[in-house]
């Protein structure tokens, strides 16, 4: 059934915050309410099953290379063990860790959904996140003081995309739904306006930010891409898709590349540096369906995709056209839902995804659990799942911070941290 869809009325921008409470029930006593976890292994289509509920470490097939991670660090410093062995014991410790992650902390500061969220670059505990009403919150959660809160124009001035300024993580750039794609601080004022639509019939609906390159790419509505320079100058506006292109991604290893997303069903991957015209893309990527997002791995060597339906896939760097890693996986597209969008941990080979449950999934179960699930990068396989039982919304945005250690995720109105139970009581 869809998300009932919740009066967006009117409320002051007064920030509730609020403790986790400590009557949580772990993810044993949870394991009765949901499936087992359900591994198949890679064949040759590459495709794997995701259908499973609540994954317990205890049952995954494959263990750890090492007992535990100070014996894998010392084997591969007598030079026993090489570099992806070590990050595999690396891995594998994390994942082993998110037994015990909770949520610590919770604000509902919008009268709309959130729709957009950001890690500070430098600051662990930093966040900023923008709404359906064009508001913007920065929230550093390791302190009591109050979060910082810029209005937005209401309806009609969703927050899209959303930026720190890697120059000056005082400023953030935007893009919104008022139709314009601009620099902003936390003071409220606009710097610079990069891109503007002049009509209500075109916005803006994806950014992405490059130092190394000094360039802003964003994407709106109706196909365009604009790449301009850091001083606002624009270097080309070229209607790249047939229709929405819902996220624009620059590698962060050769952020000369470019992957563009659309819900035409297509993904295409560019070379910023021999971009002539809407047909000299390096690859087009065909999907069945319209198609959320295109991120990069962290070292740029993979490409992960989600539609708006029930289909995660991984492409491999190396050959880009090649039949991509699939991973089926419920979290179909609704209006009155934030889009659900696949993101890769940013230390290791892993996805972190939220979950739709869909009677019409091949492996849906009664009473199915809305979890936020990790999959290997690598093999596909369902790794691990969070779940809290006071917070059983669609978790439709999830990403973790820089150093890894912290999820942050959204839900409706509600913007969720999650840590380590002990992180969580010295925070």
């Amino acid at each position: 059934m869809a998300p009932r869809k919740r009066p967006e009325t009117q409320k002051t921008p007064e920030v509730v915050l609020r403790a986790k409470s400590k009557r949580n029930r772990s993810p044993r006593e949870l394991e009765p309410e949901a499936k087992k976890l359900c591994l198949k292994g890679p064949g040759s289509s590459r495709r794997f099953d995701s259908g499973c509920l609540w994954a317990g470490l205890a049952s995954l097939q494959v263990p750890p290379p090492f007992s535990s991670i100070i014996r894998a660090l010392h084997h591969y410093k007598l030079g026993k063990a090489s570099w992806p062995s070590l990050q595999q014991g690396l891995q594998q410790s994390f994942l082993h860790s998110l037994a015990s992650y909770r949520i610590f902390q919770k604000a509902a500061p919008f009268d709309r959904r959130a729709t957009s969220l950001a890690w500070h670059p430098t600051h662990p505990s930093i966040l900023a996140v923008g709404s359906k009403g064009g508001d913007i919150m920065l929230w550093n959660f390791g302190i009591k003081d109050k979060p910082t809160f810029i209005k937005g124009i209401g309806a009609g001035g969703s927050i899209t995309g959303l930026k720190f300024n890697p120059l000056n993580t005082n400023q953030f750039f935007t893009s919104s739904m008022e139709g314009t794609t601009r620099l902003q601080d936390f003071k409220g004022n606009t710097l610079r306006v990069f891109a503007s639509s002049g009509t209500c019939n075109i916005w803006f609906c994806s950014l992405d930010v490059s130092v190394k390159s000094r360039v802003v790419v964003t994407g709106d509505n109706v196909g365009h891409v604009i790449l301009l320079n850091l001083d606002g100058k624009e270097l080309w506006n070229l209607r790249m898709h047939k229709k929405k292109v819902t996220h624009v991604a620059l590698n962060p290893c050769c952020d000369w590349f470019l992957a563009t997303a659309s819900v035409d069903q297509t993904v295409k991957i560019w070379d910023l540096r021999q971009v002539k015209g809407k047909s000299s893309f390096l690859y087009s990527l065909p999907h069945r369906h319209p198609v959320n997002a295109a991120l990069f791995s962290p070292d740029g060597a993979q490409l992960l995709t989600t539609d708006q339906k029930s289909e995660i896939r991984v492409y491999s760097a190396s050959q880009w056209d090649c039949p991509p890693s699939l991973i089926p996986h419920p979290h179909r597209h609704f209006q009155h839902l934030t889009p659900i969008k696949a993101t890769w941990h940013p230390r290791y080979n892993l996805i972190v995804v939220g979950r739709y449950p869909d009677p019409n999934f091949k492996s849906c179960t009664p009473h199915e659990l809305r979890t936020i699930d990790v999959f290997d990068g690598s093999s596909g396989k369902m790794m691990y799942q969070l779940y809290d039982p006071e917070s059983s919304g669609i978790m439709s945005l999830n990403e973790f911070n820089l150093m890894g250690d912290t999820l942050a995720s959204v839900m409706g109105y509600h913007i969720l941290i999650w840590s380590q139970e002990e992180a969580g009581m010295r925070k």
